[in-house]
């Protein structure tokens, strides 16, 4: 793990990982987004053959960042998985792994939009969002919260010119209230940070930021209004937990 900058988001601090993923150094837990597993072996069922690889490279990253900060806890945002049917398809030896994970951290599935509650089948618990220390943590962002929020689902990419080079990276992306995680998962994709379905979950400038040589580095993006019909649709507010898991 290279050197993790701190910030402080909602009265809490925070260390951005480099890999892609947020630590929080007061409960020990690891989040990420977005890890669309077994998303190869969905490619496959349709007939587009990828190297089934995708799975293990990801938890690959994911156990070894739960080694570098000694998490006792991961909280994966939801989409963990790349579909609902994904049991159907999953690899022996992906299913052990998971199940290794669950009892080796306090392991938390959120829902998302291509996986559902489904993330539980492997061990650990599953919730539609869960709340700690006045933070909500769901997979799409409403845009209508008030309270403090960290979620996922965009894939948010930056792509910019630094010194005369192109520069295409995940991204995380956020203002003083919410904070959007870029896609952990090996085999995703990404949309840029100043799309209009980024861009509208900030009434106002809001950040671009990923970490470089150990800093945080920030790129000001414009936000937008989310008062017209293109808005993104969040999913459905379910139940929320509050305490650490």
């Amino acid at each position: 793990m290279s050197v993790a900058p701190i910030f402080s988001f909602a009265g809490q601090e925070f260390r951005m990982l480099a890999d892609r993923a947020l630590f929080w150094p007061r409960h020990r837990v690891l989040i990420v987004a977005d890890l669309h597993l077994e998303k190869a072996s969905w490619y496959a069922a349709s007939g587009q053959h990828l190297p089934p690889y995708d799975s293990h490279d990801t938890l690959d990253r994911l156990a070894r960042l739960v080694a570098e900060t000694d998490a006792r806890a991961v909280w994966c945002l939801g989409d963990s998985f790349h579909d609902r049917d994904a049991a159907r398809r999953i690899a022996p030896a992906v299913a052990a792994r998971l199940h290794c994970l669950a009892a080796a951290t306090r392991l938390l599935w959120i829902a998302g939009n291509h996986d559902g509650l489904s993330g539980g089948a492997w061990g650990g618990d599953i919730a539609d969002e869960h709340v700690v220390d006045g933070i909500v943590f769901r997979h799409q962002s409403w845009p209508d919260e008030t309270r403090s929020e960290i979620s996922g689902h965009f894939h948010p990419k930056l792509r910019t010119n630094v010194r005369g080079r192109h520069l295409s990276r995940p991204c995380f992306v956020g203002d003083a209230q919410r904070l959007i995680l870029p896609a952990f998962g090996s085999l995703t994709g990404g949309i840029a940070v100043d799309h209009a379905v980024i861009a509208e979950n900030f009434s106002s400038v809001y950040q671009a930021m990923l970490v470089a040589g150990g800093r945080r580095l920030c790129f000001p993006c414009p936000g937008r209004p989310c008062d017209d019909a293109t808005a993104s649709r969040p999913l459905r507010r379910g139940a929320a937990s509050e305490g650490v898991r």
